[in-house]
């Protein structure tokens, strides 16, 4: 299928989870299935790829090599941009807020960041796997090769269904998210939601269809979303403190320690990375 037939057809599945009665619970559902799916189909070609597990647990702790923009990549795709708010405005919107929550919240934080986390680390392994047979991925689409290579021809439609799903609950995820900041400034918004939704939706296709080159604007949505994280951080460590904001809830100080060193770290490698300095 055409890369742009392939993008009106997203687009137009998550259209039609927003224009249905329970859209919410439709979106839930949608996205859990798919990341199961996605983590999956993942961990089948990791195996299948053989990569050295010794090896990449040690050089996990002791590298060889540090290179700031992969991880800078990484960080911004896993938790920066509108992942970091898209599971908070879920929540809120279903209802599940307040103190009494708390339990249930941390439980979908968690569960979201473990999720999140082994996909990573299952796609990793995988391309080490590829990587450490001596096989060369493809410079315009890497991930597509590293599927290739570990399982032949089976392995690439793998990776179709892979990547549609993640770039389906992506678009759900990121459409839902984006409008939901808009809608406690606008009350036009509030009321129409979906249908802004929508238009969002068909504004974004259309620029992707102009655009092109997704691999390019992956990777620097990716370091530029590493941007989002110590800042939407900072926002919240200073919000969790505010008890007009947060009322009788403490946050402990331990995680609040914890939250500015990441926060700073994080922006001192996006300013090193994105400034161009040297590794």
């Amino acid at each position: 299928m055409p890369v742009a037939a392939g993008a009106l057809f997203s687009a137009g599945v998550a259209v039609a989870l927003f224009v249905v009665k329970e859209a919410g619970r439709a979106m839930d559902r949608f996205v859990r299935a798919l990341g199961l799916l996605m983590i999956a189909l993942t961990a089948y070609v990791a195996i299948a790829a053989r990569p050295p597990l010794a090896e990449a647990a040690l050089r996990s702790v002791r590298p060889e090599q540090v290179d700031l923009f992969a991880i800078l990549t990484l960080v911004g795709g896993t938790v920066g941009g509108y992942i970091t708010f898209a599971g908070g405005h879920r929540l809120v919107d279903a209802g599940v807020c307040g103190v009494g929550h708390l339990p249930q919240v941390m439980r979908a934080a968690a569960g979201g960041i473990l999720a999140t986390g082994a996909m990573r680390v299952l796609l990793f392994l995988a391309a080490l796997g590829v990587v450490a047979q001596g096989l060369l991925l493809d410079a315009a689409n890497p991930p597509a090769s590293v599927f290739r290579l570990a399982a032949g021809e089976p392995g690439s439609r793998l990776f179709g269904i892979v990547m549609w799903a993640a770039a389906t609950t992506s678009i759900v995820g990121a459409s839902y998210t984006s409008v939901s900041f808009l809608r406690t400034l606008a009350p036009a918004v509030e009321r129409h939601h979906r249908i802004v939704i929508v238009l969002f939706i068909a504004i974004s296709t259309a620029a992707f269809l102009v655009v092109g080159r997704p691999v390019r604007v992956l990777i620097l949505a990716g370091a530029v979303n590493a941007l989002v994280l110590p800042l939407g951080l900072s926002v919240m460590l200073i919000a969790a403190h505010r008890r007009a904001i947060v009322g009788t809830y403490r946050h402990p100080r331990w995680l609040t320690a914890f939250g500015a060193v990441t926060a700073g770290l994080t922006l001192m490698l996006a300013i090193r990375v994105l400034a161009g300095w040297p590794s």
